[in-house]
């Protein structure tokens, strides 16, 4: 439904306009507004911000109609005005169309012109939103979705390629913000999603410095999956350069006198990787599956604030590199006997 605000100073104009449309404004394809004078337009406009177009006259108390057109080139870029004037000179119609008006319409109005003015309008504001709905959903795309992904998308293959699975060698990394269940039930829900957001925002830069990707974002934990050479060690500077990070935000301020911390897991070994979902949905999440994703998983579980805890045979990889001690065993769901496990010091 085309919502139109009809801009005049004649109140009879309301009732007219009333009349010829009754028809368009009970099927609900039109939906009218009124205003007295420019003012009270831009007033009705901040109540109503989905008004598509405006119908507007030119001489006005207290704001007239190009004074109006100014305005709403700068405050609504998206309405677009046609001029529905006595005043139809040259030198009033050059200066609407200057100030952004998209057509012009002389009194007496011709409510046939006036119709197919309006349609040709209506159409036209409604292009340039939905041009600007599809730049604003690919940029969204982007955000979510890798480049390359983009691009392929484009191949004729990607319906049946998009399912390709595999095993591979990589590690998983949990990391979860301790404590953030309770931010999240005491403040405001804008707050608290700004903030959470600003401390993925730290960790993810700290993960892609080292090359990993983000898998998943789950409630206020990510997932991360490192590849390639050197995957576990990339994997453990990751993880000590987001607790140093985190550990250098400043604290909540208020009654919760919160401090960000986090805890983390860390699994190497083979996992499955691919395609995840309902193709009947067409929502598929390309992520990665076994053993050593669920091992990780608890293991961030057992972490405490400002751990990070690795299993024995990750600690057998890389004890050259990096200084560990032996928390001890635990007892792990799925597990037939107890697990040993190790804190990355530095």
């Amino acid at each position: 439904m085309a919502k139109i605000l009809v801009v005049d100073d004649e109140t009879d104009l309301e009732v007219l306009i009333k009349q010829k449309f009754r028809k368009k404004i009970r099927a609900q394809e039109y939906e009218f507004l009124f205003a007295i004078n420019g003012k009270d337009a831009l007033e009705k406009i901040v109540q109503n911000p989905e008004v598509d177009i405006v119908l507007s006259d030119i001489n006005m108390p207290e704001m007239d109609g190009l004074t109006l057109l100014s305005e709403l080139h700068q405050s609504s870029p998206l309405i677009k005005s046609v001029i529905v004037s006595a005043y139809g000179d040259m030198e009033n119609i050059r200066t609407a169309m200057n100030r952004g008006a998209f057509d012009f319409i002389t009194k007496p109005i011709n409510f046939e012109d006036l119709t197919l003015t309006m349609e040709k309008t209506i159409k036209h504001a409604q292009h340039i939103k939905d041009t600007l709905q599809a730049i604003k959903e690919n940029n969204i795309l982007k955000m979510y979705v890798d480049e390359n992904v983009l691009n392929f998308m484009g191949n004729r293959e990607y319906e049946s390629t998009i399912m390709a699975n595999e095993s591979i060698e990589a590690t998983v990394v949990f990391i979860d913000i301790c404590g953030f269940t309770k931010i999240s039930e005491n403040v405001d829900a804008d707050k608290v999603v700004k903030l959470l957001n600003s401390y993925f925002d730290e960790m993810v830069k700290e993960i892609m410095q080292q090359k990993g990707y983000i898998d998943k974002f789950i409630g206020d934990a990510i997932m991360a999956v490192f590849k390639d050479e050197y995957h576990l060690d990339r994997a453990i500077d990751a993880s000590l350069a987001v607790c140093e990070k985190i550990n250098n935000l400043p604290a909540i301020e208020g009654n919760l006198e919160y401090k960000p911390k986090v805890s983390i897991g860390i699994k190497s070994g083979e996992m499955i990787s691919g395609n995840i979902g309902s193709v009947s949905l067409k929502r598929l999440d390309y992520t990665v599956i076994g053993d050593t994703v669920n091992t990780a998983a608890r293991l961030q579980d057992a972490a405490k604030e400002n751990q990070i805890i690795i299993s024995e045979d990750c600690y057998n990889q890389v004890k050259e590199s990096f200084k560990c001690e032996k928390v001890g065993s635990i007892t792990l769901k799925n597990k037939a006997n107890p697990v040993t496990i190790y804190q990355v010091i530095e």
